[in-house]
This record gives C-alpha cells, sequence and structure tokens, in this order.
C-alpha cells in the first residue's frame, strides 16, 4: 500500500502563494488517482483538486489552483496562488489505485483508500 506525507503548509497573506507536496512512498504514485482534500475548523472535509488521465477542480479552487505530479519524485503537489483567508483549512491529500478508481466518483472522501496526516494552511487577512 501507499504512504502519504503532506509538507508546505504555513501561514502566508492573502494574495499570495504557496506550493503544497505530498510525498508518496511504498507505490509508484503514477498508478493511483490523486486528490487533494481540505477541512476547515467545524466544517466537513471537501473536494479541492484530484488527478489522474485528467485533473478535476472545485469551484473555489478553479483559476487559482494547480494540482500536479512528478512521477521521477513519486510526488503530488497543490500549487496555491491568490491566497484567500477562506483556504484556511488542513489539507490533505489522498489515493486510489487506478484499476480502483471510478472517474465520476474523484470529489467524493469515500472514494479514496488513502490519506496523508494532513498540513496546515493559515491564510491572513
Amino acid at each position: 500500500q501507499v504512504q502519504l506525507v503532506e509538507s508546505g503548509g504555513g501561514l502566508v497573506q492573502a494574495g499570495g502563494s504557496l506550493r503544497l507536496s505530498c510525498a508518496a512512498s511504498g507505490q509508484t504514485l503514477s498508478d493511483y488517482a490523486t486528490a487533494w482534500f481540505r477541512q476547515a475548523p467545524g466544517k466537513e472535509r471537501e473536494f479541492v483538486a484530484a488527478i489522474s488521465r485528467n485533473t478535476y477542480y472545485a469551484d473555489s479552487a478553479k483559476g487559482r489552483f494547480t494540482i500536479s505530479r512528478d512521477n521521477a519524485k513519486n510526488t503530488e503537489y497543490l500549487q496555491m496562488n491568490s491566497a484567500k483567508p477562506e483556504d484556511t483549512a488542513v489539507y490533505y491529500c489522498a489515493a486510489v489505485p487506478v484499476w480502483k478508481a471510478a472517474g465520476s466518483r474523484y470529489f467524493l472522501k469515500s472514494a479514496y483508500d488513502y490519506w496523508g496526516q494532513g498540513t496546515q494552511d493559515t491564510v491572513s487577512s
């Protein structure tokens, strides 16, 4: 099974940028469909972006966030630009084997088998 470790979280001012990383070990990340979710205090964990053969974004992320992979480093990234205070959350990466992934369910937490521990992002106004 794959292990996922997020990093890159921190404090950024509104309008600034941040890049999150999700390093995979134990398996090759390209054999998985992967995604980023986030959870703000007192709220449900919500979908942010996903990547397999295509990329998908939540409306809140479109035009500002970019999901990508570096297969040589076995790492997934989330580039966050034009950060807003409402982006403040713990960000999680998630993965499911490609053979098991159902493309239409990419935005559902239940579609993913493996999760990282999360990394905190705080956007100050």
